[in-house]
């Protein structure tokens, strides 16, 4: 395994901000450079062993959806490479890990776009028989697909340390309005759909992922953030696929396991992980990697 980038120290642009994941620096008033560190989160808690080489593997199969699904609706991009606005010392900071991007401003809830019942979404289904005010036919099993379709259950967008939490479609129309809310809602079921029926083609079921959205100075709406990587998304392989359990999966629900199997409270600081953990998450990107994108 590569060295692994867990924070980064770029001089050369002013910094912005650091996320779970993602390093930001601005490049100018209209663009920044976003870097995809080696750092996990998990919980919403940033885990203190970075996984070697996550960063680039999460921005090569960004970069492979994000032109794949263009049509659909424009995303950040700008095409620059990061290597050209950063000093030279810097470029190994951000070489195969970065994006320069558009600035936009950031929706502030999380698209999430379910089309199998696990997770968070199987918990509240369980405890109410819907997600997120929607709800669902009686007797689903644990990791069935969603009769009728994906659905759209946005959530909060928590900062460093808290808890994202699912949300009411009622809620997210307050915040960012009725005609917003619903350009969203069908932007991110049409994302999911299209890319989930290329992944099975593949051998991968996605079973849900988190879309982000921003808008330019004219209101008109751009894919940001990450797009359909292990980090936001949940990929199961079709050929070990069954209902009743939360499926094997090539994503980082094989660390969340782990950490459910600890004595913590899922707040900071979290455990630090085994090497072999740490060995197989990478193993389970780069497969989903090869997978989605091996001509």
């Amino acid at each position: 395994m590569e060295p692994a980038i867990f924070e980064t120290h770029i001089q050369s642009l002013p910094f912005v901000h650091r996320g779970k994941v993602r390093d930001i620096y601005a490049v100018d008033d209209d663009k920044l450079l976003i870097v995809q560190t080696d750092r996990l989160s998990a919980f919403d808690v940033i885990l203190p062993d970075p996984i070697p080489g996550k960063g680039k593997l999460l921005t090569a199969l960004s970069a492979f959806w994000f032109e794949k699904l263009a049509h659909i609706i424009p995303n950040h991009l700008t095409g620059i490479a990061p290597e050209s606005v950063v000093a030279d010392s810097e470029r190994e900071q951000v070489q195969g890990r970065a994006f320069v991007i558009r600035r936009l401003k950031p929706l502030p809830v999380e698209a999430i776009v379910r089309g199998y019942i696990v997770g968070s979404g199987w918990k509240d289904y369980q405890a109410t028989g819907a997600i997120c005010g929607i709800r669902l036919p009686l007797g689903l099993k644990q990791a069935e697909k969603i009769p009728g379709g994906a659905i759209f259950t946005p959530s909060t967008k928590a900062q460093i340390g808290l808890h994202d939490e699912n949300i009411a479609l009622s809620e997210v129309e307050r915040q960012i309005g009725k005609e917003l809310t619903a350009k969203v809602n069908e932007k991110a079921v049409q994302l999911y759909a299209e890319a989930a029926e290329y992944a099975a083609q593949r051998g991968i079921i996605i079973a849900d992922t988190k879309f982000e959205f921003g808008l330019d100075d004219t209101s008109e709406l751009y894919l940001i953030d990450e797009v359909l990587t292990p980090d936001s998304s949940r990929f199961w392989p079709v050929d070990q696929y069954r209902t009743g359990i939360s499926p094997p999966s090539y994503d980082k629900q094989f660390v969340r396991d782990w950490l459910e199997a600890q004595d913590w409270n899922k707040k900071p600081p979290a455990p630090k992980l085994p090497e072999n953990v740490i060995r197989q998450t990478v193993e389970k990107y780069q497969e989903a990697l090869r997978r989605l994108t091996a001509v």
